[in-house]
């Protein structure tokens, strides 16, 4: 066995794959062999670190140098310096001071120090491609324990115990979930995962899967020991290629170890996985239209009860999880049910992994316990909005979610609390807005995503979500009245109490939300005929200030329409009936004489 002095590990995630970090890795390597370094230093791929608006990122060890933007023409200066002559690379580190200017380490940083990793808690940290290395940091040690020392009903005992409720939008307890269907009769039952992750911005689960595929397939191969299930399906959508590729990897790997399969570690448990490619349809996050579609039918949902515990996939007894739920699983039975409980909230224990999202500075995700408010995230983990921006709203909970204003930004982010502001965690989707957002227009966009999305089997969902689209359109273009307010409101309300899934139920919570917290903007659409943000086309309009206009001509060359007139040197002027309201002329104009009323 070689023993290396230094690891270089380089983040594998979909985001910085397609910043060129294979090349990088391919780079690294070529340039340690080339000096001599092949033997002596290891070149790691792995999962995501989670700071995704810095990547591609390189962390080098021991030393722990977290060099970030790195670049393919970089990796030759970090090999002859920092790997051949010891001098870290000062002008690629990550880099944060306090209060008083003295820089802070890594993990010290407020985007880390906040977070407490559990279902992230190998991403970043192994290769998801050796089974190897997942099982160096205590992959199927808690099966191993589940199926030598625990009875089934023992192992439900601590996950109930643990309070550990579904992540995928619900916050159903897993515990509770695993009993019904432990307790439903037959000799047929499955482990269903929903890795069918379809909100806008939202890439907690396939980050997961890329970087610790072996804790999702531990964590099924627990709930078939405790249900009496022999056989598991991951459905995930199809638009995850790099996810789907390890997930195949890793279970391999397992049937190989004798981690999957028959007989597993002798104990006369059998238990087999399978892929299960989804055609990116929404409405398939909703459990029993994922089991219709497994089952080789069109993704519907399906009227509830009887719930998928009791007649599931095939109409047989079925635990559903989604991939963060089952991530948790085997830190829960290896440090125990009071580790995981003491974390969280008194009704949502644990930890939340997040996607932020939007008009913040650290973009990425973040896995922080249960009841940190909304403040503590935009602020200090995310490092607050982009060029001296205010925060203005926050989307939780993606399109089925609902917007939180600035004035309740010291909300805490737990199942009780956003249900009590008419929002909802979700899957953990969050996008921050600034002021220079428009709340009516982003209300309009997530209702046009539901809208596209809706299955069409119930009329409430069907039609009502395309009514509302359309008073919205209407109130975008200053063709609406405040009458026209009051009916998109009853309309949400009548959507959420008859549609049949959780896809219509929630899909009005964007408007409903906005409507609540942002009337007045609303208002300013109909009554005013102005967009306050400017966003809104048929609402704004674009003028030249003459004082601040220099004649540079350079609004004029970028027009498209050539609705820019005027002399060099001399005051320009926009025409209003040709202009398209592109915005270029605003990005051309460095004097600001151009502005949006």
């Amino acid at each position: 066995m070689n023993f290396v002095r230094s690891h270089v590990l380089v983040c594998g995630g979909t985001g910085c794959t397609a910043s060129k970090s294979p090349e990088i890795i391919e780079t690294f390597h070529s340039e340690l062999k080339s000096h001599g370094l092949d033997k002596e230093v290891s070149v790691v791929q792995t999962g995501c670190f989670g700071l995704c608006a810095l990547g591609p990122i390189v962390v080098v060890y021991p030393e722990g140098s977290y060099y970030t933007q790195v670049k393919v023409e970089d990796v030759n200066t970090i090999v002859e310096e920092h790997l051949l002559k010891g001098r870290i690379v000062d002008k690629l580190l990550y880099k944060e001071t306090d209060d008083k200017g003295v820089e802070r380490s890594l993990n010290n940083t407020e985007f880390y120090l906040r977070q407490h990793r559990i279902a992230l808690r190998n991403c970043g940290v192994i290769n998801p491609e050796m089974i190897d290395e997942a099982i160096a940091f205590d992959a199927y040690q808690a099966l191993g324990v589940c199926l030598t020392e625990k009875t089934p009903e023992e192992v439900i005992e601590i996950i109930s115990a643990s309070g550990l409720r579904g992540r995928g939008g619900a916050g159903f307890p897993t515990g509770m979930k695993w009993k019904f269907a432990a307790a439903s009769p037959g000799p047929v039952k499955y482990v269903c995962c929903n890795a069918d992750e379809g909100d806008p911005g939202a890439f907690m689960d396939r980050s997961v899967l890329e970087g610790d595929p072996h804790a999702v397939l531990e964590a099924m191969a627990i709930a078939g020991y405790c249900i009496g299930a022999n056989q598991g399906y991951i459905y995930i959508r199809a638009e995850y290629p790099l996810a789907v590729r390890r997930l195949r990897i890793a279970i391999e790997q397992a049937k190989e170890y004798g981690l999957l399969g028959k007989n597993i570690m002798g104990s006369g448990f059998d238990f087999d996985l399978e892929i299960r490619l989804g055609a990116g349809a929404f409405v398939c996050g909703e459990e029993t239209a994922l089991l219709t579609s497994l089952e080789g039918h069109r993704g519907e949902p399906r009227p509830r009860p009887p719930f998928p515990a009791v007649k599931g996939l095939f109409g047989k007894p079925t635990v559903l999880n989604n991939v963060e739920t089952f991530a948790n699983i085997p830190w829960i039975i290896n440090h125990g049910a009071d580790a995981f409980s003491c974390m969280g909230t008194e009704k949502s224990k644990g930890t939340k992994v997040f996607a932020l999202g939007g008009k913040i500075k650290n973009t990425g995700l973040v896995e922080i316990p249960m009841g940190t408010t909304l403040r503590e995230v935009v602020e200090e983990i995310g490092g607050g909005c982009p060029n001296g921006k205010k925060f203005k709203a926050a989307q939780t909970g993606g399109p089925s979610g609902g917007c939180i204003p600035a004035s309740l930004i010291d909300t805490p982010l737990d199942y009780e609390s956003m249900a009590a502001i008419g929002s909802i965690v979700g899957s953990g989707g969050l996008i921050i807005m600034d002021e220079d957002n428009c709340i009516v227009d982003i209300a309009k966009f997530f209702l046009e995503f539901t809208m596209d999305e809706s299955c069409g089997k119930c009329s409430p969902c069907r039609i009502g979500t395309k009514r509302m689209y359309e008073i919205l359109e209407k109130i975008t273009q200053g063709r609406a009245t405040l009458e026209d307010l009051d009916t998109l409101e009853e309309l949400g309300n009548h959507i959420k109490e008859n549609s049949l899934c959780a896809l219509g139920q929630t899909a009005p919570n964007p408007v409903l939300s906005t409507l609540r917290y942002f009337r007045d903007e609303y208002e300013a659409h109909v009554v005013d005929k102005k967009c306050p943000a400017g966003v809104c086309k048929d609402l704004v309009e674009y003028k030249i200030i003459t004082d601040k206009c220099t004649g540079c001509t350079a609004c004029a060359r970028i027009c498209p329409v050539d609705a820019i007139s005027g002399k060099v040197r001399e005051p320009h002027v926009i025409d209003p009936s040709v202009c398209i309201k592109c915005g270029s002329c605003l990005a051309a104009c460095k004097f600001g004489a151009i502005i949006v009323e």
